[in-house]
């Protein structure tokens, strides 16, 4: 049973630096978008900022796990929850220069570009963008591997 307890207390633990990485690529993603993402995807439901959020989420999510696996927890909680969280901030700047490459690469500002919502329908660039997040995170998780 002690080991069951211990246990739940190491998944609590990198569940909780797993939510702190997804906090800062949610951070990051709304510091390159011109509006706040919050008001964009709650309040008017812009479409095109909820593909490219869920892109990133599910990126940093695979970035997070991968780091988990790579983790240094052979050494102790600690060392492996300090190495989830260095992996993870460097996947979301990985992704977050991506989006920024990308935007300098293609016509126009990618940020106004992938939350333009026309009748309901999403520009196609979000659809991109979303899924540059998904491949970059997984080049990033073949690097951790």
């Amino acid at each position: 049973m002690a080991d069951i307890i211990e246990s739940a207390g190491v998944v609590l633990a990198y569940g909780v630096a797993g939510f702190a990485v997804m906090a800062l690529g949610y951070l990051a993603l709304d510091l390159v978008t011109p509006r706040r993402l919050s008001s964009l995807i709650w309040t008017e439901r812009n479409v095109g900022a909820a593909i490219v959020m869920s892109g990133q989420m599910i990126g940093v999510g695979l970035v997070v796990a991968a780091a988990i696996n790579a983790s240094e927890f052979q050494r102790g909680l600690g060392v492996g929850l300090v190495s989830t969280l260095i992996y993870g901030l460097a996947g979301v700047i990985v992704m977050t220069l991506v989006f920024a490459l990308v935007g300098i690469l293609t016509p126009g500002r990618m940020g106004a570009t992938v939350l333009e919502d026309r009748d309901g329908r999403p520009h196609p660039a979000a659809w991109v963008q979303g899924a540059m997040y998904i491949a970059t995170a997984v080049m990033l998780t073949a690097a951790l591997s």
